[in-house]
This record gives C-alpha cells, sequence and structure tokens, in this order.
C-alpha cells in the first residue's frame, strides 16, 4: 500500500488572511525544564541531560489549513433540517473510494460546471456510485504560501455541486483555497449584476443538499483518477462549522502505487 499525503502543512503563514491565519508557537526543551521546575519543584539537574519535554500552543482557525467544512458553515439549515455541525458529521462519509476530475484547463475565474464534470467522468471512463469522495484538481496548491492563493483559481458552482450530490457524493474535495471561484472575483460580479445568487453559491447549494466539503488539498496532481481510498476524519469540535483534516490517500493497487 502507499499512502500519499493530501493535506497541507498547519502552520503560521502570513500569506493568508489575517483573521483567518493560525499561529503555532515552539516551546524548547530548556523551556520544558522550566516548566517542570515551576509545576512540580524539580530543578533541571535532576532531568536527564537538564532537558525536558518540547511542547507546542497552537491558535487555530478552523479554516486556517486543510479542513472539512460541515453542512452548518454554509447555513443554519440544509434540507429544511438543522444542519449538522462538524461533530455530527458521519465517520461512513469520511472514508471511502476517491475519484480525481482533472479541472486545470479551467480559467482565472471560470466556474466549473456540470458538463466540464461529466466530460471528465467519461475521459476517465469511471461512473459516479454513492459516497465516492470527489476530489476537485485545479492546480491551485501552487500557489499555496502567496497572495494569489486567494485572488486566482476556477472553483464549483451551484449547479455543479447540486449535481455531484445528487449522485450520492457526500463529500467533495479542492486543492484550492476556497470551494467557490475567487471571493474577491465572485463579490465583485454579485455588484455588478446586482444579484443574491452569485456570491458563495457552491457553498450555499449546502442549504439545499446535504454534503461536506474539503478545502485546501494539496498533491492530486499525484493520484490516478480512480482506484484509491480517501481516508478524510476531521476534529471532532463540539458545534464547529469546520474541522482541520489529515487528508491522506491508500492506494492498493501496485500499479496504480507506482504510478502516483
Amino acid at each position: 500500500m502507499k499512502i500519499i499525503d493530501l493535506s497541507l502543512p498547519l502552520e503560521s503563514l502570513k500569506s493568508d488572511p489575517r483573521l483567518l491565519r493560525n499561529k503555532v508557537v515552539y516551546q524548547g526543551h530548556r523551556f520544558g525544564a522550566l516548566a517542570i521546575r515551576l509545576m512540580y519543584g524539580l530543578p533541571r539537574r535532576l532531568l536527564p541531560r537538564g532537558l525536558g519535554w518540547a511542547n507546542e500552543t497552537i491558535h487555530l482557525s478552523t479554516h486556517g489549513t486543510t479542513h472539512m467544512d460541515a453542512p452548518y458553515h454554509y447555513g443554519p439549515t440544509s434540507e429544511g433540517k438543522p444542519a449538522r455541525t462538524i461533530d455530527q458529521v458521519p465517520l461512513e462519509w469520511c472514508f471511502s473510494d476517491g475519484v480525481v476530475l482533472d479541472m486545470t484547463h479551467k480559467e482565472n475565474g471560470e466556474v466549473i460546471t456540470v458538463e466540464d464534470l461529466q466530460a471528465e467522468l467519461d475521459r476517465i471512463e469511471y461512473a459516479l456510485k454513492p459516497l465516492d469522495i470527489v476530489l476537485i484538481r485545479t492546480g491551485g496548491d501552487a500557489y499555496y504560501g502567496t497572495p494569489e492563493y486567494f485572488t486566482r483559481g476556477t472553483g464549483m458552482g451551484r449547479a455543479s455541486t447540486l449535481w455531484l450530490v445528487a449522485q450520492g457524493v457526500k463529500v467533495i474535495g479542492i486543492d484550492a483555497w476556497g470551494f467557490d471561484i475567487p471571493l474577491q472575483i465572485q463579490a465583485d460580479r454579485a455588484k455588478r449584476a446586482n444579484d443574491p445568487h452569485i456570491f458563495w453559491e457552491a457553498h450555499f447549494a449546502g442549504t439545499e443538499r446535504e454534503y461536506c466539503q474539503l478545502e485546501r488539498l494539496a498533491h492530486l496532481d499525484r493520484l490516478p483518477p480512480h482506484g484509491f481510498k480517501v481516508s478524510c476524519f476531521p476534529l471532532n469540535i463540539p458545534g464547529a462549522g469546520a474541522g482541520p483534516a489529515r487528508v491522506v490517500a491508500l492506494l492498493e493497487n501496485e500499479e496504480e502505487a507506482a504510478r502516483a
């Protein structure tokens, strides 16, 4: 079996929007020795090499790295019922067969359509089945760590999202910062058209039909179109709209693993 990490690191990144930044503070072994002395009165001379434990503290945005969005993120209700929070997402949704749909041909600001998805499924000769985890490859992870990560790229639309959910898909992932096209492009179009149905259209589709998103994936170019499993269990955060997740692909077929 080959395991491919599809997650971004959890790190302090100044290129992230200020409100969504993580902060990781590293406390080394000397600091650990000080903590032990303050907590238990044990001097450094009674510790091996005079050193204690290493520790880290994290100020974490639930959306600040690779994560899963629960239906509650999109609105208070989904399908006319209270929307599930991340701790209520069925674990059965989080481990299933994976499918990669290549959308790298889409231009900056272009919305991915139902026809785009159907054409790619025809190309890779795959028929979706319930609980497949669909991963949308845009190439957006190439911009990680730069301002362009937030300002350029393609993304899903309302119709394409609802079409996947209608096939029984419950988890859809993307290797871009967001699931829709970049926020500023959406906002500009919504204002010009004076239309309330443009901004966050793919996200808001989740108020109509229940599904989860994986955002900020990476390395989808290392996967075959299908023939692998995806594991994407989020952190259990009561009442939250999202949870950071360590997303990995598992390739059991030797031929597929060799090509990855």
